[in-house]
């Protein structure tokens, strides 16, 4: 299989299905973004973190495979005319928005309170769940959009909502981890 196939050479692309639709598709950009989001756990996945957030950061890479391969089925190809899923590989379910909370709670119980906003930064892998996190917020934005004009599955909106809030706590426990004070946001009054 050749990595080039020149179908997408005139600006359109195919989703799941075999829909060819413009490469600036409201579903092309919320797939794309989580894509890009993928990209920056793995850049996190590649710091000199603890095992068990390696793990758990590979594990959200392939369901974020998964949510991408969602994104990229339109509704009427859903499933095919015998009423068999088209899509046949797991879904984002509850058990994923679960495991997302489980690991939050887990990494909340060895932090400090909040009493103030925290700045970006500090160290380069706390630099990058904050990127992530926004990446994810922006992807969760373009899904929210998809979702006013064809309805997606809402596990999609929760999982990664909840993604965002788990790489804010995991910035959070990096810094701690990585002993690197946080740095916290006091406006200046005039």
């Amino acid at each position: 299989m050749k990595i080039y196939t020149k179908t997408g050479d005139a600006g359109t692309t195919a989703l799941f299905g075999g829909t060819r639709v413009k490469k600036y598709n409201l579903r092309i950009d919320a797939y794309g973004t989580v894509d890009e989001l993928n990209s920056y756990i793995g850049l996190i996945k590649d710091q000199e973190i603890a095992t068990s957030t390696k793990e758990s950061l590979l594990k959200i890479q392939n369901e974020l495979f998964t949510l991408g391969a969602m994104l990229a089925t339109p509704p009427e190809k859903e499933t095919l005319k015998s009423g068999k899923e088209r899509l046949n590989i797991p879904k984002i379910d509850e058990n994923a928005i679960s495991f997302l909370e489980n690991e939050i709670d887990q990494m909340d119980t060895e932090l400090p309170q909040m009493t103030h906003f925290i700045l970006p930064g500090g160290h380069q892998a706390v630099s990058f769940c904050h990127i992530a996190r926004c990446v994810c917020r922006r992807s969760e934005r373009l899904s929210v959009e998809l979702n006013d004009e064809e309805t997606i599955n809402n596990d999609i909106l929760k999982y990664l909502n909840r993604l965002s809030d788990y790489l804010f706590v995991l910035a959070r426990k990096l810094s701690k981890d990585l002993q690197v004070e946080e740095i916290k946001w006091i406006p200046k009054k005039n």
